[in-house]
């Protein structure tokens, strides 16, 4: 059975900058694949090719294969290679995205609920209003907005940065989307919140049978929801493997070097913390994928 996406030497480039460089990855139906790497890496240039939201300054080469969603036909199209309107139909309703930043990724003079309910009916138009806002608000009960009903008409700015997130995750999820990517999503908030974003995802996943394209710098966090790992640096792979092993006993020097500058309670006090060493060669290791 093919992947359910194919990432294929995918490269992006602004002007003479090369922001990704052949980057090669597959993820699997209901599979959670953790993208990690250093601000600038390319995580978000890459996220953002495979739903065409790079914009007409980006030029993008290379192959992003999907899997067609009819269950009968595995068919595979291009991402690439599809026409604007053929594109809509795959973003937002088969694969969905968590931007970061919450408070700039919603419309501050729409309430939530119209947001919500619009992310419907862009693949539902014949939907009445009365049928978009019972959609919109079952889904942010679902996750986990107190008193929706009475709160979908309620702007962004009255809602906690928490809750600012799970209402994008219900922007994400109203339609089912077959695939979740998630970019940074707990990187602006504190440690209790971040954990209860990180539970509700698990358990959405869980509960829909997602595949998740999870992108942080924090390989703490990664390690915690992942199944899968590629570590990504100047816009390169460099290594990929279980999370399990490539977080206990990573294997490029680079991969090292970002586990040693995340401080731990064994950290000491009285000395500066490792320093990420980002201009070795690049020697792509890749190991079998298991489990």
């Amino acid at each position: 059975m093919p992947p359910l996406l194919d990432i294929r030497e995918l490269r992006v480039r602004f002007g003479a900058t090369e922001a990704v460089r052949g980057v090669s990855l597959q993820l699997d139906e209901g599979e959670v694949l953790g993208l990690v790497g250093e601000s600038g890496s390319g995580k978000s240039a890459s996220a953002l090719a495979i739903l065409g939201l790079l914009g007409p300054s980006a030029l993008v080469s290379g192959r992003i294969l999907w899997q067609d969603s009819d269950p009968g036909n595995q068919a595979m199209i291009d991402l690439l290679r599809q026409p604007p309107n053929a594109l809509r139909q795959v973003r937002g309703r088969q694969i969905a995205m968590i931007f970061q930043e919450p408070m700039t990724a919603l419309n501050p003079v729409m309430s939530i609920g119209r947001q919500v309910a619009e992310c419907a009916t862009a693949h539902a138009p014949s939907w009445t209003g009365r049928e978009a806002k019972r959609k919109a608000i079952a889904a942010l009960e679902a996750v986990a907005i107190p008193e929706a009903a009475s709160r979908y008409g309620d702007y962004p700015h009255q809602f906690s940065g928490g809750q600012r997130q799970r209402i994008l995750i219900a922007m994400a999820l109203i339609n089912r989307p077959r695939l979740l990517i998630a970019d940074e999503p707990t990187t602006a908030l504190d440690v209790t919140v971040q954990a209860q974003i990180l539970d509700l995802l698990a358990q959405l996943q869980r509960e829909h049978g997602l595949a998740m394209l999870f992108i942080s710098h924090d390989l703490a966090v990664v390690g915690q929801v992942a199944s899968r790992v590629a570590v990504l640096r100047s816009g390169e792979v460099v290594e990929t493997g279980p999370s399990a092993r490539l977080l206990t006993a990573p294997v490029h020097p680079y991969t090292r070097s970002l586990l040693a500058a995340v401080p731990t309670l064994r950290t000491p006090r009285d000395q500066p913390l490792a320093v990420v060493r980002s201009k070795q060669p690049v020697s792509t290791l890749d190991t079998p994928r298991t489990g």
